[in-house]
């Protein structure tokens, strides 16, 4: 709060005190009353008037300046109402109450769509759950009837098992902390059963897996980790060229990280289109062209990344092909292990 602020706040006060002290000089000058008897009305008037006015701005300045000092240093600044101090001033005391207030309103209402999420979230679990019975019968059946129609029923069924399971970890990715488990690990387990869970895939397209032998080990949580792999080598299948394809899987051990890539021949990212993958819907122009893209496997690949503390990175060229970068870091922790 500046003095011009507040001066220009109380005007109408200052104001009308002026006019009524000059009518008053006015009538005792007519009635001939000395100057020093008019000066002394105004030195009595308005000295305690100027005394009043400047204990008040300070006492003011003091409160909403420290008060917009506290909100500027806040990482979340709803959470002022919780720690500024209550004034004996009334008009602090009525803004301390109403702030309060509104802060217990939000915290009702915030309480209030939590528990309607958790309930959404609760629910797309237990329907995940259940729909993964029917799924795996289905699989079953097919497995023991084989045939060219079962097989490509089969291949639909693959399909909404992988949508089914974007949906699960969609659900769970705005709370990752309560669901992930940071554990040490070897980076070949969790790239080994991502490549038997797509063998068929392999097979089917004649896709030319180049492996390196990985002996990295990183700390993070394998299931997410698998998940991420999982939608990257999907991705990659999906929009390999039909015949002659390969990817590639190695990875780098560095000083302070491990970084995994993996890098196919396939149809590639448009320059155009690279800067926006990991945005939520986003298909590019081969995702509206095959229309086989929903645009939230590398947006959930992106986000659960940033959840587990892991970097993300694509460089693509049209017609050549794509290449994922997973960096996981090492700490000093990590490399006394």
């Amino acid at each position: 709060m500046s003095i011009k602020e507040y001066l220009k706040e109380r005007f109408l006060f200052i104001f009308v005190n002026s006019i009524v002290f000059l009518i008053l000089a006015l009538i005792l000058a007519i009635l001939e009353i000395r100057s020093i008897v008019i000066f002394s009305i105004f030195i009595i008037w308005f000295l305690p008037l100027a005394v009043y006015i400047s204990i008040e701005f300070l006492k003011y300045a003091k409160y909403y300046n420290n008060m917009e000092e506290i909100l500027q240093g806040l990482d979340k600044k709803y959470l002022l109402p919780e720690i500024m101090e209550k004034t004996d001033f009334l008009e602090g005391k009525l803004f301390y109450d109403i702030l309060k207030t509104c802060n217990k309103e939000m915290h009702e209402h915030v309480n209030y769509y939590k528990n309607l999420q958790l309930e959404y979230r609760e629910y797309i679990e237990t329907w995940v759950h259940e729909i993964k019975t029917p799924i795996s019968s289905s699989m079953l059946i097919i497995e023991n009837n084989k045939s060219l129609i079962t097989k490509n029923i089969g291949k639909e069924i693959k399909k909404i098992e992988g949508f089914v399971e974007q949906a699960l970890y969609y659900s769970r990715s705005s709370d990752v902390s309560k669901d992930y488990i940071i554990k040490r690990f070897d980076l070949s387990v969790a790239i080994n059963n991502t490549i038997k869970r797509n063998s068929k895939d392999f097979i089917n397209k004649r896709i030319n897996l180049q492996l390196d032998e990985i002996h990295a080990v990183v700390y993070s949580d394998i299931k997410w980790v698998e998940f991420i792999l999982n939608q990257i080598i999907t991705n990659s299948i999906k929009y390999i060229k039909s015949t002659g394809g390969s990817i590639k899987i190695y990875s780098t051990t560095n000083k302070n990280n491990v970084i995994l890539t993996i890098q196919d021949s396939g149809i590639g990212i448009s320059e155009k289109d690279i800067n926006k993958v990991f945005e939520k819907g986003f298909t590019g122009e081969y995702g509206r062209k095959y229309n086989t893209s929903t645009g939230m496997g590398l947006y959930l690949c992106k986000k659960l990344c940033d959840k587990l503390g892991l970097e993300i990175n694509i460089k693509s060229e049209l017609g050549i092909g794509t290449k994922v970068n997973i960096i996981f870091p090492l700490s000093k922790f990590n490399l006394l292990n």
